[in-house]
């Protein structure tokens, strides 16, 4: 039985500023002088130093070793000394260390032919391995550890494989090239995880205006007599949440409670089945990732393949730097990504985009009372009511906010984008969990 494609629940239709990036091709970046490597990229705790200042590394040496099964290990991404530590704030807010690594000696892997690994002799515990040893983490902004979402206990039954192709956040770009330019490497670590997971079907979801990676990926999934699907799912934003692919593609739901693995899908990014190939097919640590830099102010937008730990600065000033002064720079995309006021701060493996924002993208409207018109509740992908949760986070009713809902909420963005009196109805209801989470409702 072929499961269709479900009609997206709510959403909504920003411009998407995509056109200005999405047909320039990948291009390196210059490497850094010095690196700032944080400890904590990842969802679970800061990884443990294993090198201290005054030691010189390699590239792609393990420098932070991950502390738990939720965390991930981090390495250095150029050769050189560790000429300090430092605390900073990363772009979501969270603090931590990270070491300054300033570049000196050879690299081990740029500039030199790796030799392919056969990995189809490797035990799928092997494979968990290298995906652990090499720091392989959600790289579409979730930072998981993917070596504990793959690693399923052994009774699990997946019936979907989701490779999330849908970058529909305003802007962004990078794993759309990555699906143009690597497609046989997306393909490939497609291929590791379907091995490790056992999937019944295995579709790669993407947008229909994604038209040059659905017919790259077609054409090669023929070629090569793989039985993938490939999806082409109505332009509808937030369709990339995985709680929501999984309703649109296997037709299934799941609460913020549960996992999708608890419902027999297994939802991951093609920028992280990519890191998956290179990880196990080149044994490589995660040391540099994919970036769109977009955005008006912002003189010549690119995607660009950059070294983790790379200041923001630097790419701004290898994108030409700016031609006007930016109202905001974002990192992340537009609707769920973050603002930053330091541009020392450094790309991470979560790193998705920069935007360099002018006041005519941003449009600051002043606050006024809720005229009740409902399109907060028509938008809401995942069916609650925004503005009533507001309200009862304002009036400090935390229990009545969680038994409506509030955790439900997948911090999209649409509730905010759509509302007509300009109620920072996400904001509120991000602060209205830390709120509840603080009191001890949920942990």
């Amino acid at each position: 039985m072929i499961t269709l494609p479900r009609r997206p629940r709510g959403g909504v239709h920003p411009d998407n500023r995509k056109a200005v990036t999405r047909s320039l091709a990948i291009r390196n970046a210059a490497v850094p002088s010095r690196c700032v490597v944080p400890l904590l990229q990842h969802a679970g705790p800061a990884a443990v130093p294993v090198v201290r200042v005054g030691d010189r590394v390699r590239e792609g040496m393990l420098i932070g070793r991950a502390a738990d099964s939720t965390a991930a290990n981090v390495h250095a991404p150029v050769p050189g000394m560790v000429s300090g530590t430092t605390t900073l704030t990363l772009a979501d807010e969270r603090s931590c260390e990270a070491f300054v690594i300033d570049l000196e000696g050879e690299f081990d892997r740029l500039g030199k032919v790796a030799e392919p690994i056969d990995w189809q002799r490797t035990s799928v515990r092997e494979l968990l391995r290298g995906i652990r040893d090499n720091g392989v983490v959600g790289m579409s902004g979730s930072g998981n550890a993917v070596h504990r979402k793959f690693n399923l206990p052994r009774a699990a039954e997946i019936e979907h494989l989701i490779v999330n192709g849908i970058e529909n956040e305003p802007y962004l770009s990078a794993d759309n090239r990555l699906m143009i330019e690597m497609t046989d490497g997306v393909l490939e670590g497609t291929r590791i995880a379907e091995r490790i997971l056992r999937p019944q079907r295995v579709t790669i979801a993407l947008q229909k205006d994604s038209t040059q990676a659905i017919r790259n990926l077609r054409r090669r999934i023929r070629e090569r007599g793989l039985d993938y699907a490939v999806r082409a799912l109505p332009v509808n934003y937030p369709q990339g949440d995985e709680r929501l692919l999984a309703r649109a593609i296997a037709g299934r739901e799941v609460s913020a409670e549960r996992e999708t693995s608890e419902i027999g899908v297994i939802v991951s990014s093609v920028a992280t089945v990519y890191a998956v190939f290179e990880a196990i097919v080149y044994q490589k640590p995660v040391i540099e990732r994919i970036v769109t830099l977009s955005g008006a102010a912002l003189r010549s937008p690119a995607n660009i393949k950059v070294r983790i730990g790379t200041p923001i600065a630097e790419l701004i000033a290898e994108c030409g730097g700016f031609v006007e002064s930016p109202e905001k720079i974002v990192v992340g995309g537009p609707m769920m990504g973050h603002t930053i006021i330091d541009v020392s701060t450094p790309v991470t493996k979560a790193t998705t985009a920069v935007l360099a924002l002018t006041a005519t993208e941003i449009y600051h409207g002043a606050e006024t009372g809720c005229i009740r018109c409902g399109r907060c509740v028509r938008a809401c992908p995942v069916g609650l009511e925004p503005t009533s949760l507001y309200k009862m986070l304002e009036h400090g009713e935390l229990d009545q906010a969680q038994a409506a809902g509030l955790f439900e909420c997948i911090e999209c963005g649409c509730c905010g984008f759509i509302c007509p009196a300009h109620i920072p109805l996400v904001d509120g209801l991000k602060n209205g969990k830390l709120a509840v989470t603080r009191h001890g409702g949920r942990t």
